[in-house]
């Protein structure tokens, strides 16, 4: 085992990391510091700093820290500045929460003199790359434990086992076979993955999906809600301003009462197979359309469409770790210089499972012109004779080909 004298554990307190905790503890013989990241997950996490503290950690050396508004402001809005959207469907709920993660991780580093990092992500997934990335790029000397890679604890009963071995707290549901999905949440997203969704052909039991209700059981009248932004981020719903994490969290409950953010994806993981995973964003879902409709006002047609070129590009960055690159940051730069003038208020229709703009309205920065866009008599705003030259000067090298084939 390398020298390490002190590591920092993402620890959540359940079953696996306080598996990596103790195996830290007798693989490594360090002292371990556990940080426990409050993203919204809606879990009590109180109980981590108890069981960290039956496993010999010192108070000092236990940090659960409240993230949420950091997360939403700081990563999440961010991100729908660029309308991100990873392979056409996937909101990146699981994605956009790593960089922050990796960031603490490295803030409580520096903070406690420890040497070392450590992470409960599988030697399969896309985390263990985007806690990892996001950590060199911040601390390019740190240390990474990475026990998926180093252990011989490869199955449930082996982890089981060594759990019951060492003490530690075994729930029933994991005596019984275990939850039937595995399951990460945060404020964005909730996800389901794994165990029978591991057969893309099968349809999951209503009862899996935890924030949001089935379309067909959604109200049956359609509400209407208003949602206000500022240089591309929201700062008001029906006119209500609030933190950045209250307006998600309200967006979250208006989009899981009408059955909307539901997703069932075979996405094309970072280390290079399909993963198959059920997501519920209902306040994500609502929000990614609604900046748009006030672009659509406000943006220059050339900025609009390099934007849409770019988003691509932007959610990979995410997706695969590198929102702490110096090309995702100057990525951003360029978007959040279009948003400056993304000031306005949308109207949203939901029903059953749907997001519907219905109007848009920007007092300050809209390029809409009534007068030239009018059917009626503009007035002579707009030359239509001048659509004729255009047209034959666009039409030239289309005319001498079909001439040259002719």
């Amino acid at each position: 085992m390398r020298d390490v004298k002190k590591v920092v554990l993402a620890y959540s307190g359940g079953l696996d990391t306080s598996v990596i905790l103790k195996w830290l503890q007798d693989a490594y013989r360090c002292e371990v510091v556990t940080f426990t990241a409050d993203l919204g997950q809606g879990e009590e996490l109180e109980p981590a700093r108890a069981k960290a503290l039956k496993f010999g950690i010192s108070p000092e050396n236990i940090f659960i820290d409240d993230l949420r508004e950091e997360f939403v402001r700081d990563f999440v809005f961010p991100m729908f500045r660029a309308n991100a959207i990873y392979e056409g469907e996937y909101l990146l709920g699981t994605s956009i929460a790593r960089p922050l993660i990796a960031r603490r991780l490295i803030e409580i580093a520096v903070l406690t003199g420890a040497d070392a990092i450590a992470h409960g992500a599988t030697g399969k997934g896309n985390d263990q790359v985007r806690f990892e990335l996001g950590a060199y790029a911040l601390k390019p000397d740190i240390k990474i434990i990475a026990p998926w890679r180093e252990w011989d604890l490869l199955s449930r009963e082996k982890l089981l086992a060594y759990a019951e071995k060492n003490g530690i707290p075994i729930e029933k549901k994991h005596r019984e076979g275990g939850s039937p999905y595995s399951i990460d949440a945060n404020l964005l997203h909730t996800s389901h993955e794994g165990r029978q969704l591991e057969d893309p052909s099968f349809e999951p039991e209503e009862s899996m999906w935890l924030r949001t209700v089935s379309p067909e059981a959604a109200p049956d009248a359609p509400e209407h809600v208003e949602l206000d932004f500022e240089k591309g981020d929201l700062v008001a719903i029906d006119g209500k301003r609030g933190p950045a994490r209250e307006l998600l969290a309200e967006l979250n409950r208006l989009g899981g009462k009408h059955g909307i953010g539901r997703l069932d994806l075979v996405e094309n993981r970072y280390v290079g197979m399909k993963s198959r995973g059920c997501y519920e964003t209902p306040g994500g879902t609502i929000l990614l359309p609604a900046p748009r409709a006030i672009e659509s006002l406000t943006l220059d047609r050339e900025v609009a469409h390099l934007k849409d070129d770019l988003m691509p590009r932007y959610a990979s960055l995410i997706y695969n770790g590198y929102w702490w690159s110096p090309e995702r940051r100057a990525l951003q730069a360029l978007i959040d210089h279009t948003q400056q003038t993304v000031n306005g208020r949308v109207f949203l229709k939901l029903y059953k499972g749907n997001v519907m703009v219905t109007g848009r309205e920007s007092k300050t920065d809209s390029l809409f012109d009534p007068a030239i866009v009018t059917f009626e008599d503009d007035a002579g705003a707009y030359d239509q004779k001048d659509a004729a030259g255009f047209i034959k000067l666009n039409a030239l090298r289309l005319r001498i080909t079909a001439a040259l084939r002719s």
